[in-house]
């Protein structure tokens, strides 16, 4: 996948979140090492802290968190809009909404969060959207989706008369849980015209089975447009794979940081969380088949001891290890695909994930 700017890096590829423009635990050193080429950094939560003004003066966003000659996208923050409906209210001009730092009073138009991501200085924007939840009436898709169109068609108005520079535009598909909406939404967003497609209103707490489907139900028409695609808030391993039989080259998830944070690390055989007594003493790494940093130098017992200690170090060392992992697993897809093997890849893969967990 090439950026504007010549940036480019191998797809299927995972990003992790770096929402305040900081991934948690995490230096640069660290995301460097584990990988990353590309990160994910909230547009709603940069806006109200530190906010646009000290972004600008530190020379854009990439100065400002130490991460020159890689990769950021930027959400438009329709998802956090969403999640704190409690706080906004939602019109044809845009979004108005209270702070959940302060209380005051913001404002989102889907010209305002175009010009916010220009002044961030993202390598790839997205457009302002209305994302719901589930459950999802067909009548609250529709008005939902109508909404969408309309502020994208804004944003591209204000986008095209950006001067230089020009970031990597994605439209989001809306639709809800609808098939045909989910296809209009492509052929609409088509006609606005955008340089890339982002799924949107998924993994909004609907069963794992309706969001293949919807992802489905547009994923051959957009790989016949060779644009690149992004499947927003997916991080979970095997829905990795999932995603990329489906022709996602992008996902971003807080999965690998926030499960790290509570103890659970993601393994070439699985998923287990550190805490539980059968690794207080076992001096193996967290996973055979991993070389990252936690793994060549510490062992499950420690670990289990700074989880049992309240110790942060965890909390580092756990999310660097799942941060690395799902690098590795983006290489892993990425070779199975260049191999022309991806679904016998995925196959062994889910075999050995399904495993029981050895304890050293």
């Amino acid at each position: 996948m090439t950026l504007s700017g010549g940036l480019s890096f191998e797809t299927p590829a995972f990003m992790p979140v770096a929402t305040q423009a900081s991934v948690k635990a995490l230096g640069v050193d660290d995301l460097l090492g584990a990988g990353s080429s590309m990160l994910l950094a909230n547009t709603y939560h940069l806006v109200l802290r530190p906010g646009l003004e000290t972004i600008r003066k530190a020379g854009g966003l990439h100065a400002f968190m130490n991460w020159e000659g890689r990769g950021i996208l930027t959400d438009s923050g329709g998802f956090q809009v969403w999640s704190l409906a409690h706080l906004s209210r939602l019109s044809e001009e845009g979004v108005v909404f209270q702070s959940h730092i302060d209380g005051s009073a913001q404002k989102f138009t889907p010209e305002s969060v175009i010009e916010a991501q220009l002044v961030l200085g993202a390598d790839a924007i997205t457009c302002l959207d209305v994302c719901r939840g589930w459950p999802l009436r067909n009548e609250e898709a529709r008005e939902a989706l109508e909404i969408t169109l309309r502020w994208a068609r804004r944003a591209k108005n204000r986008y095209e008369f950006i001067e230089g520079h020009r970031p990597l535009l994605f439209g989001i598909l809306q639709g809800g849980f609808d098939r045909a909406l989910r296809l209009e939404a492509l052929e609409r967003m088509d006609e606005i015209g955008f340089d890339a497609f982002a799924w949107g209103g998924l993994s909004v707490g609907e069963p794992k089975e309706l969001t293949w489907e919807m992802v489905e139900a547009v994923s051959s028409a957009l790989l016949k447009r060779s644009a690149p695609r992004y499947l927003m808030g997916v991080g979970d391993p095997l829905d990795f794979w999932e995603a990329a039989t489906r022709g996602a080259d992008l996902l971003d998830c807080v999965l690998p940081t926030r499960n790290a944070r509570n103890g659970q690390a993601l393994t070439s055989v699985g998923k287990f969380y550190i805490k539980n007594n059968a690794y207080r003493q076992d001096f193996s790494p967290l996973d055979p088949n991993c070389r990252c940093y936690t793994c060549a130098n510490y062992t499950r017992a420690y670990l289990a001891h700074l989880y049992r200690s309240g110790e942060l170090l965890l909390y580092r060392l756990l999310s660097l290890h799942n941060i690395a992992f799902m690098m590795r697993l983006g290489q892993a897809i990425q070779a199975a695909i260049r191999e022309d093997r991806l679904e016998d890849a995925y196959r062994e893969f889910r075999r050995n994930y399904a495993l029981p967990i050895p304890v050293g």
